[in-house]
């Protein structure tokens, strides 16, 4: 139970590979910080990884353990990556730029993946980043959490539709599942069923947490840029648009019907004792995310990932101090302004 010094939100953290070092950040600030109670939390991807390594800890260890737990999952990731051949080229590194954009390991990885399918190139389907979550997340104990409820997105590839996990039968497989990039990694198979990452139609999925929380109050951790100015020109670029594009199309279908309902009921069309009106709430950070380039999700040096943590720390202790007033009380995201084009408004 929340006492009268905290307020109760549910979280939605989106994937972003590397990135999601930046929601690291986020968390360890919220839960360092301790004046929000998780009541639920969605993710999806690296989101997902996140949310199962944070419940871990804090089923192990309370909060300490929750900040100690994500500590340790993305130095797991980093020590993995170190002999990897995807690494900065000697010029970026010199300059101080987090980009692969002129690795010739990456370039080289990403047209081999674009030639062969993950069937031919990896055939006995070796994933490294199986490891480090197995090692690091204690599924029983993550399943047996009665404090804050866990929904995990993946994509059925057979439908095509969004497929959610919750906690009470979470797998390392569902969670491996949530992020398994298709032209990188084999379909990671449930009950006969292949999935995808669930990014393509979930970043996150919002309706579990109206659907089976009684909190209003919804918080979206966002990685990945609704607006980028500019037309992209080169075949990557084009490519890279397109994945953010796509992989935020669901969660914006997903605002749009919240605001929908919100409109409704502010007009008395709709019951406010039968239709919930959800309290959205964003904390993002493209002024700082945006510039790295989307080569960099791919890239997993521990001085990066602890900069991306940074990042997510101080966006997350100026969220806290604008907008922890608002929470229970009114959204923080101008959900028409963000529709009409003219921009989503309030940074983190």
């Amino acid at each position: 139970m929340a006492t009268t010094a905290t307020k109760t939100v549910n979280l939605a953290l989106q994937g972003g590979g590397a990135h999601g070092a930046f929601t690291w950040g986020v968390l360890d600030k919220i839960l360092e910080d301790g004046r929000l109670e998780i009541t639920a939390i969605s993710g999806t991807s690296a989101g997902a990884m996140n949310a199962v390594v944070a419940v871990d800890g804090l089923m192990r260890s309370g909060i300490t353990g929750a900040r100690a737990a994500l500590e340790g999952f993305w130095h797991a990731v980093s020590d993995r990556a170190r002999f990897s051949l995807i690494q900065r080229a000697p010029l970026d590194v010199l300059m101080g730029r987090w980009t692969l954009d002129t690795s010739p390991g990456y370039h080289f990885f990403n047209a081999l993946t674009r030639m062969l399918s993950p069937y031919q190139l990896n055939p006995f389907n070796w994933n490294p980043l199986r490891e480090v979550l197995e090692d690091s997340v204690d599924f029983e104990r993550v399943r047996s959490c009665d404090i804050i409820k866990v929904f995990i997105s993946a994509t059925n590839v057979e439908t095509g539709r969004v497929k959610v996990f919750d906690r009470k039968q979470l797998t390392a497989d569902m969670v491996m599942a949530s992020a398994c990039l298709p032209f990188m990694f084999q379909s990671v198979e449930i009950d006969g069923v292949p999935y995808w990452d669930g990014g393509y139609m979930g970043n996150p999925a919002l309706f579990p947490l109206y659907s089976y929380s009684e909190c209003n109050d919804v918080v979206v951790v966002q990685i990945n840029p609704i607006e980028r100015k500019g037309t992209p020109t080169t075949a990557q670029d084009i490519a890279n648009r397109l994945n953010e594009i796509s992989f935020n199309s669901s969660l914006l279908k997903e605002l749009r019907a919240i605001d929908f309902v919100h409109r409704l009921i502010a007009e008395g069309k709709l019951s406010p004792d039968e239709y919930r009106d959800i309290r959205v709430h964003l904390i993002e950070n493209q002024d700082e995310l945006n510039p790295l380039g989307a080569s960099s999700k791919l890239n997993a040096e521990w001085a990066f990932l602890t900069h991306l943590r940074d990042i997510g720390r101080r966006t997350a202790e100026h969220w806290l101090a604008t907008h922890f007033a608002d929470v229970g009380e009114r959204s923080t995201v101008n959900l028409r302004q963000m529709f009409q084009g003219i921009g989503a408004v309030h940074h983190g």
